[in-house]
């Protein structure tokens, strides 16, 4: 059986340094690319969760960025998200307070289809 590369996640802690003095608390931001081709991704949907609650979701623009602000501190789980891509889930992701965090996604294409048995199969029984 053959392990195939699902997605190349890239995540790395960067303290932002605001420059306004207000601070930019509990900050994610990244952006999304096509592994392949490494062009950006738009419409890729975002999602945050802590503790398994949906916190926010947003979209990539044209470039694919995306950006959280004032996400809660905790740990998230981020799922992404966009049609005829394999869905990228980067678990354990530590936010905490002011501080900013930088998610950068590679997203492969999906050309396989899960096959499901047919509901019309039937064995003859003997």
């Amino acid at each position: 059986m053959t392990i195939t590369l699902l997605g190349f996640v890239v995540a790395k802690a960067n303290n932002i340094d605001p420059g306004d003095g207000k601070g930019k608390k509990d900050e994610l931001n990244g952006i999304v690319i096509h592994s392949e081709t490494k062009k950006p991704l738009k419409d890729v949907s975002v999602t945050a969760y802590l503790v398994s609650k949906k916190e926010k979701v947003t979209t990539t623009d044209e470039e694919g960025n995306f950006a959280f602000d004032e996400l809660k501190p905790g740990i998230y789980k981020f799922i992404f998200e966009k049609a005829g891509f394999k869905r990228i889930t980067k678990d354990k992701v530590v936010i905490k307070t002011d501080e900013g965090f930088q998610l950068n996604i590679e997203m492969i294409e999906s050309n396989d289809f899960d096959i499901m048995p047919s509901p019309f199969y039937f064995t003859e029984v003997k």
